[in-house]
Parts: C-alpha cells; sequence; structure tokens
C-alpha cells in the first residue's frame, strides 16, 4: 500500500516552530506555536484552527501528550517545565521543573502517568534522558547520549524507543514495571538526513519522522523498514494518531508551517490509550 499525505492546514498558520501534535478524545488536534511563538493552536478534523491558548511569558512549548484523563502536558523547552493543562480551564500549571536540563524537547506518557522526555544539547550534540513520576519528581535515566529527540513507549509498555537526530540512531530499551531501563541496543541507523518525533501504533510498528528529507520512516517492531511516507515540504518535526477509528496520521511540517495527514491501516497507541 502506497500512502500519501494531504494537507490538514492551509500552510504557515502555524510558525516554523510547528510541534507538538497531539489528538483529545473528541479528535481535535493540539499542536505548538499558533501563528505565534509561545501558544497552542487546536485544529478540528475538518482542518480549521484557532489559537487556543498562550503560554505563560517565557514558554515556549515542543511536544505534547495527554494522559489517560485528558490532561495536556507540554514540554517548555525555554522554561525547562512540563506543563500540565487543565483542558476545561486552560488552566496551566508547572507539572515539573527541572534547572538541570539543557531542554525538555519531546515527550511520552506511560498509562499510569509516567512522562519520559529528551533533552538535547544541540550545540554539543550530546542529550539525556528524563523520568518524570506521576508525582512531578524528576530522574536522570541516561546522559551523555547523542542528541536526543523523539521518544516513545510500546504498545504492551514494555519498551522505550530514544532517538538522536544527529546521529540517526534510534536506540530501543526494555521497561520495567517500575519505569526503569535496561538492555540497550540500537534498533535501526540511518545514512542521511535526521530524526525528530515518533509514535507507536497498537501493533509496535514505529513511525519516525525524518526531517530533511520529508518523509515518515516506518519501521517494524525489529528496525525493518517497511515503507516511507511523502510528504510536501521536507522538515517534518513530529506526528501523532487519531481520528475516528484512531487510524488517521497527522504530522507537523516547519517549512511549511502547517500539517499534513495520511490515513495508515492500525489505530496508534495514543489512540488506544483512550480506548482501552
Amino acid at each position: 500500500m502506497t500512502l500519501v499525505s494531504s494537507k490538514l492546514t492551509e500552510e504557515h498558520v502555524f510558525t516554523s516552530g510547528i510541534e507538538g501534535p497531539a489528538c483529545d478524545r473528541d479528535g481535535n488536534l493540539y499542536a505548538v506555536n499558533y501563528a505565534k511563538q509561545g501558544t497552542i493552536g487546536k485544529i478540528t478534523p475538518d482542518g480549521s484552527g484557532e489559537l487556543w491558548l498562550e503560554l505563560p511569558e517565557g514558554s515556549i512549548g515542543n511536544g505534547i501528550r495527554f494522559n489517560r484523563e485528558g490532561d495536556m502536558f507540554i514540554a517548555d523547552y525555554t522554561g525547562h517545565n512540563i506543563l500540565r493543562v487543565h483542558m476545561e480551564s486552560k488552566a496551566v500549571s508547572v507539572f515539573a521543573h527541572e534547572p538541570r536540563m539543557n531542554q525538555p524537547n519531546d515527550i511520552c506518557i506511560h498509562g499510569d502517568g509516567t512522562i519520559f522526555a529528551s533533552d538535547p544539547n544541540w550545540g554539543n550534540g550530546t542529550g539525556n534522558l528524563w523520568r518524570i513520576d506521576p508525582s512531578g519528581e524528576v530522574t536522570l535515566m541516561e546522559q551523555d547520549m547523542g542528541t536526543t529527540n523523539g521518544v516513545e513507549i510500546g504498545p504492551q509498555e514494555d519498551v522505550l524507543y530514544v532517538n538522536e537526530s544527529a546521529q540517526r540512531r534510534i536506540w530501543v530499551y526494555d521497561l520495567s514495571e517500575n519505569k526503569e531501563i535496561s538492555n540497550k541496543r540500537l534498533l535501526i541507523a540511518f545514512d542521511d538526513y535526521s530524526l525528530d518525533g515518533m509514535r507507536c501504533d497498537m501493533d509496535g510498528n514505529l513511525y519516525v519522522t525524518r526531517h530533511g528529507k520529508g518523509v515518515v520512516a516506518k519501521l517494524s517492531p525489529q528496525g525493518e523498514l517497511l515503507q516511507e511516507i511523502r510528504l510536501e515540504g521536507t522538515d517534518c518535526t513530529n506526528l501523532c494518531f487519531g481520528g475516528p477509528d484512531g487510524k488517521q496520521c497527522y504530522v507537523t511540517v516547519a517549512d511549511r508551517g502547517g500539517v499534513q495527514t495520511f490515513a495508515i491501516d492500525r489505530p496508534g497507541r495514543c489512540w488506544g490509550m483512550w480506548n482501552e
């Protein structure tokens, strides 16, 4: 099956800092930096958008995830925070603050609310991996990796994936019930371009944005490249799954300042968390 992307939004309704993205239970899509930096945009399933939230002064978002209760969590890379947003009141609070972070970049979330955050140092070509417990306690899991970026948990919540953008590698760890990582191994290494956000479907296939190449790579749980989905534009930054059956993929594309979409054959893990 050849997958083809189409535009969900018009181009340049977001800044070149467009990232996120994440869907709520109703299928609305949220992404950062709508119209200007430091905002959250809301896109309805028909593609219409609005400036939904302005973050506190000095905060700029990157990755977004929802927990099972429906709260939004945002990696605030300028404030060294993980922010929590109450969806009804739009009240923003600091869920976790860690000044030792270079920046929280992308995040993923376990079913029990535990968050893992990537933490790149772009200038040095290094990065860290952090865990944020449901209490907000922050723990350094690994340091002095490559430029950590995309991070995701497998659908059985027994593995954790972390990629390194500049080094073009994806690592996989065993993830224990108490959220410890072990048995680090290389899933795949690419020869060109770079890596950004990634998400799993319910079968454990990993969809990875190939920043600079303008494709989403679909990988098997064993690291086999199954296919590439071509996008309009080159600088795809992240993706998520939604739609009525969880089989719609939404991709943020920075050089086009908008969201593109394509259909897949299995629901995404993030959609599955809403419906288990």
